[in-house]
């Protein structure tokens, strides 16, 4: 029988970077169709798009988003201990939970749609209609049917070290969303001329038909590599645990990995009833140019955040089942390891990609989407959202490995508080100053995040031990490298134009900046051995022998 190549497990570094890779990809996929579907719909249709996709984000929270790397970390540790009869009890006792969870907030949706749309839109009138929104929910809902039990297929391989085959399900799931979204949005608003609602509810459709078939994708797969699963590299004699304690295990796994989840939407969420009705009445806006800047806030900005958290979602997937089997072999050293080097990853990888963005805000948003009064100065900061998230979710996730879930609620809660809190203050105040008041809706983001984070760093530090030396040394040099990148793309700035009215110029100047900048901070990171630090002699080695084979 041929060895499938797709199903070799993983270490830690190996398994961050398939998993990145795929989720990468995914995301380019999820960016790119963006130029086609914002020159079919508009800024309009962009905000009709966000206010459903933050409806469906907080109920994929609730039915999908902690099962999967419950059963990914429930899964790792009965292999650890060699429990096989509990481990294939756990997939089955998840899927049925999935589908559960999935048709109740189906039928929530179905029902409860025109009171969220009204909840959404409030007493803001000359934009979206309630009867629009409640559509668009609606035909998203559809996708809830599906994701979850999606994800545990998902968390089911990745528990078992498996990284492959889930990246590759995401990319298929992407790919096909993305024609839908494409060819169905343009042929019903150009060739059948339907309306912009219509045309919208099609493109959200696609994100079910897209997890429909990556789902038959790693079904397939899991049927052709039953002796991958079936597997047993450690014999003993297996307690008996009854469905009833892996159903308690799972929902107990599953609580805190939702709520980080429920409060990263509760974010999106507060953005959703405050920015519209907040530039409308405190800064004068018209409910036009709000519902825009919602728009990118909501959609066409948070579409390049994509970027950032799909490094941020490979490291964390790949690092729960291979930290879950170092705390159940209660090997603190390699805990110690395996949470610097995922820091680590996410630091060198995050900041000079975020920063990068910023800089090139403004021929990024021409190539993508056109001129825009907006669009530039809102991703240039909004970018920064992004890779707060990512390392939140990073040390947030770890503090759940080492089931301390007190200090999760208490990360999770400060910050959404500071977010409540802070952004109809600041949105005020930033209009008062003069500086653009969707400015403040997105420092509160950023304050909300960083406080979390630094809240879980220092829980890891003085409670578990966790001594980030290691990060510290790295983050000195990363800042040094992403600032000298900066400082060189400043200077290049002199000699060649960073912003065209065309779209293909704006394409090769980017190509260009980019070029460059990875050059520079490859380079310092080469020769101060930063590469090495992060990633090992490993990666190096497999560098060299690519170029060698060329």
């Amino acid at each position: 029988m041929k060895k499938d190549v797709t199903m070799k497990k993983s270490t830690f570094v190996k398994g961050a970077f398939i998993t990145t890779l795929g989720i990468v990809i995914a995301k380019i996929l999820g960016i790119l169709y963006v130029i086609p579907f914002h020159a079919v719909i508009g800024d309009e249709g962009g905000a009709l798009y966000g206010y459903a996709y933050t409806i469906y984000s907080v109920f994929m929270s609730l039915a999908s988003a902690g099962i999967p790397l419950a059963i990914s970390k429930l899964v790792s540790e009965y292999q650890t201990l060699g429990y096989y009869n509990a481990k294939k009890r756990v997939f089955a006792i998840g899927k049925r939970i999935a589908l559960i969870l999935g048709l109740l907030c189906f039928l929530i949706i179905l029902i409860c749609a025109p009171l969220l749309a009204k909840a959404v839109l409030g007493n803001v009138h000359g934009g979206s209609s309630i009867k629009d929104v409640t559509f668009v929910i609606r035909v998203i809902g559809t996708a809830i049917l599906i994701v979850p039990v999606l994800s545990i297929y998902r968390g089911y391989f990745e528990g078992h070290r498996l990284f492959s085959p889930p990246s590759i399900s995401q990319v298929i799931e992407q790919f096909v969303r993305v024609l839908i979204i494409i060819f169905g949005s343009f042929t019903a608003l150009k060739v059948f001329k339907l309306d912009l609602t219509s045309s919208v509810g099609i493109a959200l459709f696609g994100a079910t038909v897209g997890a429909i078939f990556s789902y038959f994708y790693l079904l397939v797969k899991r049927i052709k590599n039953r002796s991958v699963f079936n597997e047993k590299v450690r014999k003993v004699n297996e307690p008996i645990i009854s469905n009833k304690i892996i159903f308690k295990k799972i929902v107990y796994y599953s609580i805190p990995f939702i709520l980080i989840d429920v409060f990263k939407s509760l974010y999106n969420y507060v953005d959703m009833v405050t920015v519209v009705k907040g530039l409308v009445n405190y800064a004068s806006y018209k409910v036009g140019d709000a519902e825009v800047v919602y728009s990118m806030l909501s959609t066409w900005s948070a579409k390049f955040n994509m970027i950032i958290l799909s490094v941020s979602t490979g490291v964390v997937v790949s690092l729960i089942p291979n930290l879950t089997e170092s705390v159940v072999k209660k090997d603190k050293e390699a805990i110690n390891k395996k949470v610097n080097q995922a820091l680590n990853i996410l630091l060198f990888l995050t900041v000079p990609m975020t920063l990068g963005i910023s800089f090139l805000a403004k021929p990024v948003w021409m190539l993508f989407y056109g001129k825009s009064v907006y669009g530039p100065s809102v991703l240039s900061y909004y970018i920064f959202v992004g890779l707060f998230i990512g390392l939140f979710t990073a040390m947030v996730s770890t503090l759940q490995t080492l089931k301390d879930y007190k200090a999760v609620f208490i990360s999770l809660i400060s910050g959404v508080i500071l977010k409540i809190l802070l952004t109809n203050y600041l949105l005020m105040s930033f209009y008062k100053i003069s500086l653009p008041p969707y400015y403040g809706v997105i420092t509160a983001s950023v304050i909300g995040y960083f406080v979390s984070f630094v809240i879980c760093l220092v829980i890891l530090r003085f409670k578990y031990n966790i001594n980030f030396e290691e990060v510290i040394k790295s983050f000195f040099d990363i800042m040094c490298a992403s600032i000298l990148m900066i400082l060189v793309l400043f200077l290049v700035k002199l000699f060649i134009p960073i912003y065209s009215s065309t779209r293909l110029m704006n394409l090769v100047i980017i190509l260009v900046y980019m070029i460059i900048g990875m050059i520079v901070y490859f380079v310092y990171g080469y020769y101060t051995k930063l590469i090495k630090r992060v990633f090992g002699n490993g990666i190096l080695r497999t560098v060299k022998k690519i170029i060698m084979k060329k």
